[in-house]
């Protein structure tokens, strides 16, 4: 039986699976990308794919605090037309 990985979203707290979650990596060059796949190397963080969760986290600067950078309104526009 091969294990379930489950993943805490920022935001809400709740442990998710990867499907469930995007994952924004701040990548060692020290850029921010939202990475899909989850294998980009970098420092990580996971959000809720709803719409509300993603408006919240950058309300709350959220992914900026989490990756320790700052985080441009484009990756939250990047966010909110993948869930849409």
């Amino acid at each position: 039986m091969k294990k379930v990985i489950l993943r805490r979203c920022i935001v809400t707290g709740e442990r998710l699976t990867r499907d469930e979650l995007f994952r924004v990596v701040k990548t060692p060059s020290g850029e921010v990308k939202v990475h899909l796949s989850g294998r980009l190397d970098g420092r990580g963080a996971y959000l809720k794919r709803e719409r509300a969760v993603i408006l919240k986290a950058q309300k709350k600067k959220a992914l900026s605090h989490a990756l320790q950078t700052e985080v441009n309104n484009e990756i939250y526009e990047e966010l909110l037309s993948l869930v849409a």
